[in-house]
């Protein structure tokens, strides 16, 4: 083959490569419409215009589509399913929602109750149960074992000999824990769960003799409370605290002078006591739940930190960090009426409450002391009404405890 055959040849095949080249580019880039694959964006495949920028076609949001579960779900039955023997029962709750008015909700409190005497595992795991309020109505889906225990703590709060009880409460605290060794021999153990706690009950009588024989000691310190009346099931709180201001932190700016900003932070030091009892049908006992927190500031630890600015190239700042001394203490409690209850919290921090006429104002914690914090609950029976009397100013709901102690 002559040269000029040869170089005709490999023009020709050059010419073919290309023309191959140019058919696969315009299969990909440019799809016949209707087809779905295609490398097109959403928009241009709607037919709207996509404006190109240095050839290259702006980002478009995606669709957003429903997400589809994971997991198989299907419909239920069209009834309730009975296998266990579940019965639905509604229960009037009214005579009791309608003199409670301290609360938005007091129907909610009977619920907590029913769930801290049967746990929240029995309303959430076989057999199938329900259990809903209103102000009117407690439903209840469960098996008639699980109902007796439901109407008799309805029956409870309805109860109209449980309207409204008077309870005191008194918040003492002693240096040393050695009262023990005079009244041991009045002392009934209780058990709890909270370590470090300790619970007795004492006949009313040898309630005042205990109470008398720590009066006389020079370390005896009594954080009264007002005689609490407490709607039956309800929650009251005795809460004292003081807030407590620091520098946590600071924040670079790198502004003018001095080029940051402190950062402020709070801690509420005191004391808190929720109480919230239940009585027996026949008023012979009290449940009740107790719930303490107690929060100290031992001491505030220093922090220096270099916070540089062009103005102040050696500048330093102080930030503050809180060793805390805390307290939690959440148990539940039966006793007959006719005794006290009294709880130790053992030797944790000291409250030293300022007060005004006898009444403590504020809790200002002593940093580092030490007392035994001793709770005496006293049930003295129910209020009596007087006509034209004004009514007793309420205490400050409590948050609700989901819990079943």
């Amino acid at each position: 083959m002559n040269p000029r055959s040869l170089l005709l040849a490999v023009l020709l095949t050059l010419a073919a490569l290309r023309s191959t080249t140019i058919d696969a580019q315009q299969t990909f880039s440019e799809p016949q419409s209707g087809d779905a694959a295609g490398w097109r964006t959403p928009a241009a495949r709607q037919g709207q215009a996509v404006a190109a920028s240095d050839g290259v076609a702006p980002l478009r949001p995606s669709t957003t589509a429903a997400r589809q579960p994971l997991a198989r779900v299907t419909r239920g039955p069209a009834t309730l399913p009975n296998d266990a023997g579940q019965e639905w029962r509604d229960y009037d709750i009214s005579p009791y929602t309608a003199r409670v008015t301290t609360t938005n909700r007091p129907e909610q409190a009977i619920v907590d109750w029913i769930l801290r005497e049967t746990g929240h595992e029995t309303w959430h795991t076989e057999p199938l149960g329900v259990l809903m309020a209103n102000k009117r109505t407690l439903s209840v889906y469960h098996t008639p074992e699980m109902h007796a225990v439901v109407s008799e703590i309805v029956d409870r709060f309805v109860n109209s000999e449980a309207e409204t009880q008077a309870f005191g409460i008194r918040i003492i605290t002693l240096n040393s824990p050695n009262w023990r060794a005079r009244a041991l021999s009045v002392l009934k153990p209780v058990p709890v769960q909270s370590q470090g706690t300790q619970a007795w009950l004492l006949a009313k009588e040898d309630a005042s003799m205990v109470l008398a024989d720590m009066r006389r000691r020079s370390d005896f310190r009594e954080h009264s409370s007002p005689h609490l009346l407490v709607h039956n099931g309800q929650s009251a709180v005795v809460s004292i605290v003081k807030p407590k201001n620091y520098i946590r932190n600071v924040t670079l700016t790198g502004a003018a002078w001095p080029g940051f900003v402190p950062e402020q932070g709070q801690i509420n030091e005191g004391f808190s006591l929720e109480f919230n009892p239940l009585l027996s049908v026949d008023g012979r006992t009290i449940d009740a739940v107790l719930k303490c927190h107690v929060d100290q500031i031992e001491r505030l630890v220093s922090v220096n930190l270099d916070v540089p600015t062009p103005a102040a190239p050696r500048q330093r700042t102080k930030i503050d960090v809180p060793q805390m001394s805390s307290v939690r203490m959440h148990e539940r409690f039966r006793w007959p009426v006719d005794h006290v209850l009294l709880v130790s919290l053992g030797v944790v921090a000291s409250p030293a409450p300022a007060t005004t006429g006898g009444l403590p104002t504020q809790l200002s914690l002593n940093n580092g002391a030490r007392s035994d914090l001793l709770l005496f609950v006293e049930n003295r029976g129910k209020t009596p009404t007087v006509p034209g009397a004004p009514a007793a100013s309420p205490v400050r709901e409590a948050s609700i405890y989901k819990g079943r102690y």
